[in-house]
Parts: C-alpha cells; structure tokens; sequence
C-alpha cells in the first residue's frame, strides 16, 4: 500500500475516536453511514460531471477540477470502508490478485 494511504487510513482510524466537533471526519462518523454514503454519492455524480466538463474541453483548470473530484470520491469512500471496518488491505488484495488478468476474464470468473 502506498505511503499516503497508509498515513490516510491511520488518520481515518484517529477520527473515529475524535470529537465531532473538532473533526470533519469524526462528525461524519458521528453522524453514521447513511450520511456517508450520501457523501459518496455526491462525490460520484460531481466526479461525473468533472469528467465531462474535461471531455468538453481539457485544460489544466479542468483536468486539476477532475483530478480534486476523484480524491474527494476516493477519499469519501475510503471514509466509508473504515465505518465498515474494512481494511485498506483488503481491496489492496483484491486490486492485486486482478493485475494482469483480463477485465474481461476476471468479470466471468465472478459470475
């Protein structure tokens, strides 16, 4: 795993225990998983549209809006794995055991 998950997950594990009024993190927490995945949604549908904007016309502000709205989806997802209590490690091993085989491969084994 990446240095930057690393830390990232370790400060997720921090904020379940943090005062929600002192941390964005801990008050989304605080406020369960639905608002979470409320986050995630709205972080999905503006990833989306970031997309698309850049399709339109791909300039260094568009690309910099798309590359901020997949951290913020990434972020706001990894946010809800740790509600979960599923580790960084996990989809690490699932995303590893799926290099080099065919999307198309790795579909029709699941199936």
């Amino acid at each position: 795993m990446s240095d930057i998950l690393r830390q990232l997950e370790q400060t997720l594990i921090e904020r379940q225990s943090a005062d929600p009024d002192a941390s964005y993190v801990a008050s989304l927490y605080a406020r369960g998983l639905d608002k979470i995945l409320e986050k995630v949604g709205e972080e999905a549908t503006e990833t989306l549209l970031a997309a698309k904007n850049m399709e339109a016309s791909n300039t260094p502000e568009k690309r910099a809006e798309l590359c901020g709205e997949v951290a913020d989806l990434w972020f706001h997802s990894l946010v809800m794995l740790r509600q979960l209590g599923v580790d960084f490690s996990e989809i690490e091993q699932v995303l590893a055991r799926r290099v080099g085989t065919s999307g198309l491969v790795e579909k029709a084994q699941r199936q």
